[in-house]
């Protein structure tokens, strides 16, 4: 399935942790954290391999695993400019947060 986001960039706020996402291609982002609250390293850089399905027009469940083992499952509403995110540290127990999406030129 095509990613309707491809070639498009967000930028992502929970509150605590902020990033871009760049949809590159079909199961393709490339990540760059903003200020990662102590979660994550402010300024890494990764590309992931994601897996995408449409739940309906706009709004997508995407999930991708980081390389240092770090699992994130999103439901993306960018009709609504909404991320619902659970993120698995290894180690650590799960981060659910409600946060916004706001499309980048």
């Amino acid at each position: 399935m095509s990613h309707r986001q491809n070639g498009h960039r967000y930028f992502v706020d929970l509150g605590i942790l902020t990033f871009v996402m760049h949809y590159v291609a079909d199961a393709t982002m490339a990540l760059t954290v903003v200020d990662g609250g102590g979660v994550l390293p402010d300024g890494h850089t990764e590309t992931v391999t994601t897996t995408v399905a449409e739940v309906r027009p706009h709004v997508y469940l995407t999930s991708w695993r980081e390389r240092r083992g770090t699992r994130v499952l999103h439901l993306e509403d960018f009709e609504r400019g909404r991320v619902h995110s659970r993120i698995e540290l290894p180690g650590s127990p799960p981060l659910a947060r409600l946060g916004t999406l706001t499309e980048l030129p």
